[in-house]
């Protein structure tokens, strides 16, 4: 990377500088104390070294330190400057062909990192329960979700992405009775949910069970007395067919779970109650007022958490436990959860349990996401209403799968997003997706210009192309043969940018941050959009054209490599 080869010319000088006695009283340097930044004004450099800590120990001025350090650097082609305790670099052409020549070498592979100590990750998210359509915020978790899991196995992770179905419990019945009555109305029985608030909180009165209890009716034709029914009949058949919509919604938005893993098979295989005594013979529970109690104080919560009511039944804090030891017991390295901010406090509780049981409890990250606002015309949409399109499968009808992925992708998951549904629809500027995806549009048709025939618009004679497709692929592959074209300022920086990439998707990966691949393809689409309005691609010197169109192409591919990382499409016309 640019920032690690600037970095070990500068320490390099320096220890150089040390033994020769050009650093006044310093006596040696530990690598790694140097950060290195973006100077904030461009026309001093690409990047640069602030040397002035080395005052200390070397008893000399800052100055004085970076003019002896730069007497040492081998140079080679690129620049170097001192303003005051700064060290600034700017890169040469070979260092920017590099750069090009690797992307042309790695393809879809460039950035990946290389000798990374990698883990066997389990990632969960959105693990809703199965007794109705998705919300929008359903719809985040699943963009990030994805999106995090194609950044980490890029990383070179391996990833498995688990999907928990909330099948155990009382709203499987809820769903159950709330199709009974459905099914009632559409016998033609005068019947109604609950109008009492209270006793309406039994039941899900959407409307989206409509059409479950048509396809209810359609499998069973000869139902006359609905009440003759079990309800285990209803719940069954209502959370099957939610299970398979949304099934239907996430492969329609291009998320992939490797497994569905059921609540209900949890406690069914009887590891729920396993952790309980296990607890039990850890002496890390005790009983009070007829519910039994987890010690949970004793390893960092603010108070102890009941795993077991006085009814007999488990909390959810007891499948919990019993999922994550599940999780490790299956040998993962890892458990990454993305959970709602309205969940933060069972954070503590988890970990608590897993160090109780004698597990590692910072194998478990949480990463808890804020809500999605939708803004329709400028205001604020409250959620709840169905005919203000709040579900994840509206949201995705109305503004498409790209722009819904990229936009629920755009903040970090620790803030509050506003989904702006009129923008997101544009094609326009001002709508990210457009102008990203636009970028990649225009690169491929300058492509498609050079390589192919064209008419004259004001002769209709063919203009010939300036390269075959075959002499283009050649060109791709010897990228580092043709950089008379990249020395323009916006040329520099669109390589710049392009290399920005691979230190991108290390912090990114590290810190289980997707939002920054966004912010990244908007800057690389920018430093493309000012390189095409600058400077002309296709010149009357061949060699300047070769280099630029190869530049066009590595933007081309960079940029594609980073979309796909955000499940968002690439397109080659629009």
């Amino acid at each position: 990377m640019l920032r690690d080869y600037f970095l070990n010319k500068i320490e390099t000088a320096i220890e150089e500088a040390v033994k020769a006695g050009k650093l006044g009283q310093m006596s040696e340097y530990h690598r790694g104390t140097l950060p290195v930044e973006k100077p904030k004004n461009p026309d001093f450099g690409d990047l640069a070294i602030n040397v002035s800590s080395l005052a200390r120990s070397a008893r000399i001025a800052p100055p004085a330190i970076a003019n002896a350090i730069v007497e040492f650097v081998d140079k080679e082609d690129n620049e170097y400057s001192v303003i005051g305790g700064f060290i600034n670099f700017k890169a040469g052409m070979s260092l920017l062909a590099a750069v090009l020549t690797e992307i042309s070498q790695k393809k879809s592979e460039y950035g990946k990192p290389e000798n990374v100590e990698t883990e066997k990750i389990i990632l969960e998210y959105i693990s809703a329960n199965p007794t109705g359509p998705f919300h929008i915020g359903h719809g985040r978790w699943a963009a990030m979700g994805s999106s995090l899991a194609n950044l980490l196995k890029f990383y070179g992770h391996e990833v498995y992405q688990e999907f928990y179905i909330n099948d155990a419990g009382s709203q499987i019945q809820k769903l159950g009775r709330s199709l009974v009555i459905r099914v009632k109305q559409e016998l033609g029985e005068d019947i109604d949910f609950p109008q009492d608030e209270i006793e309406r909180k039994n039941y899900y009165p959407g409307d989206y069970l409509i059409p479950v209890a048509k396809a209810f009716l359609q499998s069973h034709p000869t139902v006359q007395d609905v009440d003759n029914i079990d309800l285990q009949v209803y719940c069954d058949f209502a959370k099957e067919y939610e299970e398979r919509v949304q099934r239907e919604l996430l492969d329609n938005f291009k998320v992939k779970f490797d497994k569905f893993y059921s609540e209900l098979t949890l406690h069914n295989s009887g590891k729920v109650d396993e952790c309980v005594n296990k607890l039990k013979a850890s002496g890390k529970i005790y009983e009070q007022d007829g519910a039994v109690w987890f010690k949970s104080s004793d390893f960092g919560d603010d108070q102890d958490r009941v795993i077991k009511k006085a009814d007999g039944s488990n909390t959810y804090l007891t499948a919990d436990i019993a999922y994550h030891v599940d999780k490790l017991e299956r040998g993962f390295d890892r458990m990454i959860n993305i959970w709602g901010a309205d969940h933060h406090g069972y954070v503590a509780r988890v970990k608590a349990s897993l160090e109780a049981l004698g597990y590692d409890p910072d194998k478990l990250e949480i990463l808890l996401g804020q809500l999605v606002n939708l803004v329709i015309n400028g205001n604020e949409v409250r959620m709840g209403k169905r005919k203000n399109m709040v579900t994840l499968d509206d949201l995705i009808e109305e503004v498409g799968v790209d722009a819904t992925r990229f936009w629920m992708s755009m903040r970090n998951i620790d803030t509050t997003l506003d989904f702006d549904i009129e923008l997101a629809k544009t094609k326009s500027d001002e709508n990210p997706v457009f102008y990203v995806q636009y970028a990649h549009a225009r690169a491929c048709s300058i492509i498609r210009n050079a390589t192919q025939e064209r008419l004259d618009t004001q002769t209709g004679k063919a203009i010939a192309p300036v390269m075959t497709p075959d002499e283009f692929e050649k060109l791709v592959a010897r990228i580092d043969t043709h950089i008379a074209g990249l020395a323009v300022t916006y040329a520099r920086k669109l390589v710049l940018k392009l290399e920005e990439f691979k230190p991108l998707i290390v912090t990114s990966a590290q810190n289980r941050q997707v939002y920054t691949i966004c912010r990244y393809v908007q800057e690389l689409a920018a430093e493309f959009h000012s390189f095409y309005n600058s400077t002309r691609v296709i010149t009357d010197d061949i060699e300047v054209t070769k280099s630029r169109l190869a530049l066009v192409w590595a933007f081309k591919t960079v940029l594609a490599n980073s979309l796909s990382l955000l499940g968002v499409t690439a397109p080659e016309r629009m």
